[in-house]
């Protein structure tokens, strides 16, 4: 008899910590003809799409398809899936049709729009007595794009072709989940590359203030403006508290408010939303910048996600507004 499946899934845990580090490969490993790499640390959010069809006689085959697809890839351990309903609430609140929507071009933005890091649309038609369900499976942060395909002589029995075509891109979400994901700098080089931004500039003094919300409660630990604190330090900032700040006219101000909001959740992780706005004036009360940023985090607690999400919006807000300020 088989073991559980969450028993298998903890030995392969285990097994995984056993190995001495010198044992894991640095490079890409070549498995036949997909290029494996290492994966990421947590799944990577991903939405699924009706697919589209020009034959009006298969209208409806593409919302099948999108749905069984997606009561497939809802089992799989490496799949965080943002709820259908969520993603045509979204879109269509955008007043964005599901129906040529995602393509390469667009999927940044689209991505942006539902939460997700990786969308599968695709298409379902006919030829030669044969019916074919083609996938696109694209990164929304780096623009790549996979293909995926299954054939089938009746598509009128759908559940066979999309369950062979569900594995097929589980595969591809497993073995090219690193470049689907945007390289993320470490926060030492992170502050390097900054400092070469503003090396011979005056750095004026600072000070932030960014009170934030979860779920409509105020949090004692803002996290977006802890992070951009720390990230004007480390550059070489003077970073001041209110009170440093109150009798002096070359401050700069950085002001605003940020707020994370629960997402989805999906098993035992739990996606959240956040948004980061801000005001940016020199010491005169200037105005040097008016900013925001959006981002999606997941983790097994929510109020973590949420803080997450929010260093996320700040540290690529940091990004900006550090060259913005330095003179």
């Amino acid at each position: 008899m088989k073991p559980p499946r969450l028993f298998q899934i903890l030995l392969v845990l285990v097994a995984s910590l056993c190995v001495p580090v010198s044992a894991k490969p640095a490079l890409p490993v070549l498995a036949g003809a997909v290029l494996v790499e290492p994966a990421t640390a947590e799944p990577l959010p991903l939405a699924i799409f009706d697919f589209q069809t020009a034959d009006r006689a298969l209208e409806k085959k593409g919302a099948e398809v999108g749905v069984l697809l997606s009561a497939y890839l809802s089992g799989r351990p490496d799949v965080f899936l943002v709820e259908r309903q969520e993603v045509e609430k979204i879109l269509g609140e955008q007043e964005l049709g599901l129906s040529g929507t995602v393509t390469a071009e667009t999927a940044a933005r689209v991505g942006a729009l539902v939460g997700a890091r990786i969308l599968v649309t695709g298409r379902v038609f006919e030829t030669g007595g044969k019916g074919y369900l083609v996938a696109k499976v694209i990164g929304t942060e780096t623009g790549r794009v996979f293909g995926a395909m299954t054939t089938t002589p009746d598509l009128a029995k759908l559940d066979a072709p999309v369950a062979e075509l569900a594995e097929k891109i589980g595969a591809i979400v497993a073995a090219q989940s690193s470049v689907f994901a945007a390289k993320v700098e470490s926060p030492a080089v992170r502050i390097e590359r900054l400092k070469k931004t503003v090396a011979g500039k005056v750095l004026p003094p600072v000070l932030v203030r960014i009170p934030e919300q979860h779920l409509a409660r105020p949090v004692i630990d803002p996290a977006a403006q802890t992070e951009l604190m720390k990230v004007f330090s480390d550059v070489g900032f003077e970073v001041l508290t209110a009170a440093q700040a109150a009798d002096r006219t070359d401050v700069a101000t950085i002001t605003g408010e940020a707020f994370s909001e629960f997402g989805l959740r999906r098993g035992n992780l739990v996606s959240c939303r956040a948004r980061v706005e801000i005001v940016m004036k020199d010491g005169s009360g200037k105005l040097l910048a008016a900013d925001r940023q959006m981002d999606v985090a997941v983790d097994v607690a929510e109020h973590i996600a949420g803080k997450k999400a929010l260093e996320s919006a700040a540290l690529k807000l940091a990004d900006r507004l550090v060259p913005q300020l330095a003179r």
